[in-house]
């Protein structure tokens, strides 16, 4: 090395990608020099340390409790001195792959850096990342609501503080980048992984998601956005189906919460997607990873791939003759490094280049990416230690109180009062606290059914059933009992979740007889690939309660006690049979360890609900369409159809223990270019004895247009708290780049034309209505359009321009 390689860091000579100086790109076009072809490829690949499936708790009842690729990839992997021989770039779930206390976690990830250190000529750390879409997925750390819950609150702020507490929690452990968040839009409700998603709206799924990466970014954690893209597409909502969309859903209903979450949010890792669409299975897509994402939208980060993803290219997809066959397809069209150990991306790789199958400059842009990370994250610093990465770790409470805190007010905020019947709240409004109160159903007493599968309870632990769950997490009875001391509350569980024994009818019948009143807690308990009613390969055949929890509930009924429905699920069910018998109707989007007393406290009046519905509520198990998205054929066809797919409570319904007025809708211009902006504003009031919060909703509806558009599209939203008897004006700046579409060359216009532009406080309940004209030419419009569309709320009934 020469002396102009070197730069003086502290007195000491450093090699120039060493010197914190520099600007990113000149450090690691200096560490590229100096690498081998080997040491390059060495970068791409990662090692799962932990996984380790010969657990006695593996099997229970004689089911496997590990996703199926978990047992690939223990099966024949080299130690991580091997792995590590050239460098290496990633290694994975130190943290989440095993029940592990910090100090052991640190302590291997110490052992383990140190490893690759040893075994990397130039000295280069892996990249730790772990899970986190239910908080940090590893053993006592706080479990927050799923995120299908999260978009129940339709609030970024809050989301915000979600994704910035749990990245502070990683990275003062040494992990440096995150799974999450999964942007999925939701296309069909039998999909298990519904309760990952953020509902089945663009604009929802983008404002949240994009404020979940800004609050991981910000707390110096890499966000990665998947799965990128098609996944939750797929037909029958099969995981790993295909998926049967043209370019232009793709385009406008999967696609812009990605783009946004790397425009607006910052994110800086995106991960493929298992699917195809259309025959491309995403991991082999130039079109999608390099053209789209690179090309058009300036993405700069890493592409890592889906567990095993590249792999299934040759033995699922057969789109490759073999694994190394598929590395050399994934690389060359945009993959950067193989999670979770290196199958495809290995040595290989090295010969390919040297034969000239492979430029060296795809493998020199991959491994740029990443080093551009490692940089960023300080991982090349000359001071950098296994040890100083998680100075201060022994003093991290993975649990804390403020966690627990932000957990509680996340869960309470995504409780959704379906409708409140005759019997809630429990306390108060003019009717006798229940003395005596029956708890049925298996979701009342069962830790596990509140949380989701990417839960550290639910994912990793059925491994290990003899450990305890590793954080406090209260029942629904037990928060029953808590809530209403006064009251005699007994409970039997009647049936189990899944499972066809009618066994326990008579005893929770019994139960409910002998009440004043009945809680029946009906839904889901999550897990992997077909070990749960819902999460990763738990797709549903419909969308009736699982097992036998709808009889359980007829027999209910039957009793003539009224009886309370709190439905505790990762996916909406169809509760058309069950709504016009309940004296009340709740829905809890798996509400984390908080959501017991979350439950509890909406029932009791306590807490004030306020969640809004991410996902329609179908009326019955089937006939009846994925989402609200639809084009005037996909509504009730008034008899061509003898199926109805009108909803039973529709997309951005909820109810409130107080009442609110949406009126007085004024707007800026009745018409604008189709370069042009405008302003619609409503006064929203709180008419009701209570405080509370009401989200106000804006939808668009292209009247005519070259292509068939949804009927209505939300296109704003405003989470308003307001007293009893106060006011707000709320104003949405709307774009008219917020109208475009893909049209029938496939680009995406801004047409001149009447909109529709509708509010109020669900997709189906708006009161306020109006038309705006767009006219000029029609606009080609590219990812520098407008993406997000700006709100104000104005405190008091207040002019603020509009007419």
């Amino acid at each position: 090395m020469t002396t102009a390689d070197q730069a003086s860091v502290t007195g000491r000579d450093v090699p120039r990608w060493q010197d914190p100086t520099l600007p990113a790109p000149d450090r690691v076009a200096a560490l590229l020099a100096e690498m081998t072809l080997a040491e390059k490829v060495g970068q791409l690949g990662s090692r799962w340390l932990g996984n380790d499936t010969s657990h006695a708790g593996t099997e229970q009842g004689g089911t496997s409790q590990v996703a199926p690729m978990q047992d690939v990839f223990t099966a024949g992997m080299a130690p991580l001195a091997e792995a590590s021989r050239h460098g290496l770039g990633h290694l994975t779930r130190v943290y989440g792959s095993r029940p592990v206390t910090v100090a052991d976690g640190v302590a291997e990830l110490v052992r383990s850096q140190h490893t690759v250190l040893a075994n990397s000529r130039l000295g280069i750390p892996a990249l730790v990342h772990e899970e986190c879409l239910t908080g940090f997925t590893t053993y006592g750390a706080t479990v927050y609501p799923a995120a299908i819950a999260w978009a129940a609150t339709f609030d970024p702020e809050l989301v915000g503080r979600l994704g910035a507490a749990i990245g502070r929690d990683m990275r003062a452990v040494g992990v440096h980048q995150g799974l999450a968040p999964l942007l999925d839009v939701v296309r069909d409700y039998r999909w298990g992984r519904v309760e990952e998603t953020m509902g089945e709206d663009p604009h929802l799924v983008a404002m949240l998601g994009s404020a979940y990466v800004q609050g991981l970014e910000s707390a110096g954690a890499i966000a990665t956005l998947k799965h990128f893209a098609g996944y939750s597409a797929s037909r029958a909502g099969r995981n790993h189906a295909p998926a049967a969309i043209g370019r232009r859903e793709l385009l406008d209903v999967v696609l812009p919460p990605f783009e946004t979450a790397i425009a607006v949010g910052g994110a800086r890792s995106v991960m493929n997607s298992y699917s195809d669409v259309d025959g491309v299975p995403a991991g082999i897509d130039a079109w999608l990873l390099t053209e789209l994402l690179r090309d058009e939208w300036g993405f700069t980060g890493t592409v890592v791939s889906d567990y095993g993803a590249i792999a299934f290219l040759a033995t699922m997809h057969r789109m490759a003759a073999s694994t190394d066959e598929a590395g050399v397809q994934a690389l060359s069209a945009g993959v950067d490094v193989e999670l979770p150990d290196t199958l495809c991306f290995g040595q290989h790789l090295v010969d390919r280049v040297r034969r000239g199958d492979l430029p060296e400059s795809t493998v020199d842009r991959a491994v740029g990416r990443l080093l551009t990370q490692k940089v960023q994250l300080g991982l090349l610093d000359p001071e950098w230690t296994p040890e100083a990465s998680v100075a201060g770790s022994d003093a991290v409470d993975l649990d804390s109180p403020a966690n627990r805190k932000l957990a509680g007010e996340l869960a309470e905020r995504s409780v959704v009062l379906l409708d409140a019947g005759s019997a809630l709240p429990l306390v108060g409004a003019g009717r006798p606290a229940p003395g005596r109160i029956a708890v049925v159903g298996p979701c009342a007493d069962d830790p596990t059914t509140l949380m989701g599968c990417y839960a550290f309870p639910n994912h990793v632990l059925p491994r290990y059933p003899e450990l305890p769950i590793g954080v406090t997490v209260p029942t629904v009875v037990e928060a029953l009992r808590a809530e209403l001391p006064d009251a005699e509350i007994v409970h039997e569980p009647g049936c189990d979740v899944r499972d066809e024994d009618r066994s326990g009818f008579a005893a929770a019948t019994a139960a409910a007889h002998e009440a004043d009143l009945c809680i029946a807690v009906v839904g889901d308990r999550a897990g992997l690939f077909g070990n749960g009613t819902s999460g990763e390969g738990c797709d549903a055949e419909d969308l009736r309660l699982p097992g036998v929890q709808a009889d359980l509930l007829a027999e209910l009924f039957a009793t003539g006690t009224p009886v309370v429905v709190v439905v505790v699920s990762g996916r909406p069910y169809a509760l058309g049979d069950v709504h016009p018998h309940a004296a009340g109707l709740v829905q809890a989007f798996m509400p984390g360890q908080e959501g017991a007393a979350a439950i509890a406290g909406v029932l009791s009046g306590r807490v004030q609900p306020t969640g809004k519905l991410p996902v329609q509520i179908p009326r019955r198990p089937g006939g009846q369409p994925g989402t609200y998205l639809q084009p005037p054929l996909g509504l009730n066809s008034r008899g061509i159809s003898n199926l109805d797919p009108t909803p039973l409570f529709a997309f951005g319904h909820g109810r409130s223990y107080t009442t609110f007025e949406v009126d007085d809708l004024r707007t800026s211009a009745t018409e604008i270019p189709t370069d042009g902006e405008f302003a619609v504003s409503v006064l929203v009031r709180n008419t009701g004895d209570r405080a509370g919060h009401e989200v106000v909703q804006l939808y668009l509806h292209d009247v005519i247009a070259q292509v068939t558009r949804p009927v209505r599209q939300l296109a704003g939203f405003a989470a308003v708290r307001l007293e009893p008897g106060a006011s707000a004006r709320v104003r949405f700046d709307v774009h008219a780049d917020r109208t475009a579409f893909t049209g029938r060359e496939l680009r995406r216009i801004v047409e001149p034309g009447e909109v529709e532009v509708h509010v109020g406080t669900s997709s189906v309940d708006l009161p306020c209505r109006t038309t705006v004209r767009l006219t000029g030419a029609t606009r080609v419009v590219g990812h520098d359009r407008r993406l997000t569309t700006p709100v104000h709320i104005i405190p008091g009934e207040t002019d603020a321009g509009e007419h």
